[in-house]
């Protein structure tokens, strides 16, 4: 109960002051919290407390909100760069069938060459071949005529006088001039 000297109902002032004594040192720390309490309050110091708290949540506030907005864009740029690999996974796997299917195509082409050219050196060698052997059969022809030549002028030598031979060789002279 607070007692005020003004108050007409209330115990005389004497009664108050008696309660308080002045000797007690209990009763001067309890005056002094008061009027510490007082100062405080007077300084307005709960609200100087209430105002650096408040910014202080404010900049834990803006640090959460920077810190997810932080968050927010490591995700995205991690989407990002995993769409990127797998665009680059999906281009590389591309690339890896086109050069299968060129590699294919090129064997392919490759062995229809090989066999175009085996068959040109084939029809050459056979060409070649041919060529030899008329080689042969005009080189066979041609000894086997100087052979019967040889034979015959052998034979002729030997078994035919020498008025006939020289009347054959007239006789081949004129035909020959005629021919020519």
């Amino acid at each position: 109960m607070i007692v005020f000297a003004s108050d007409p109902d209330g115990p005389p002032l004497e009664l108050f002051l008696g309660l308080i004594d002045l000797s007690n040192a209990t009763h001067w720390v309890f005056v002094s919290l008061l009027l510490f309490i007082a100062l405080l309050l007077w300084k307005k110091v709960p609200a100087l407390l209430a105002k650096s708290l408040d910014a202080r949540a404010d900049a834990i506030r803006a640090e959460l909100d920077q810190a997810r907005q932080l968050r927010e864009e490591a995700q995205e740029l991690l989407a990002s760069y995993t769409r990127k690999q797998r665009a680059a996974e999906k281009e590389a796997d591309a690339i890896i069938a086109q050069a299968k299917k060129e590699a294919r195509l090129y064997g392919n082409e490759m062995r229809v060459k090989l066999s175009e050219q085996l068959e040109r050196r084939a029809e050459i060698a056979k060409h070649r071949i041919a060529q030899a052997q008329v080689q042969a059969e005009t080189l066979v022809r041609d000894k086997a005529i100087d052979l019967a030549v040889a034979a015959t002028t052998i034979a002729l030598e030997t078994s035919v006088p020498v008025a006939t031979k020289t009347k054959l060789l007239d006789t081949g002279i004129k035909e020959l001039s005629s021919r020519l």
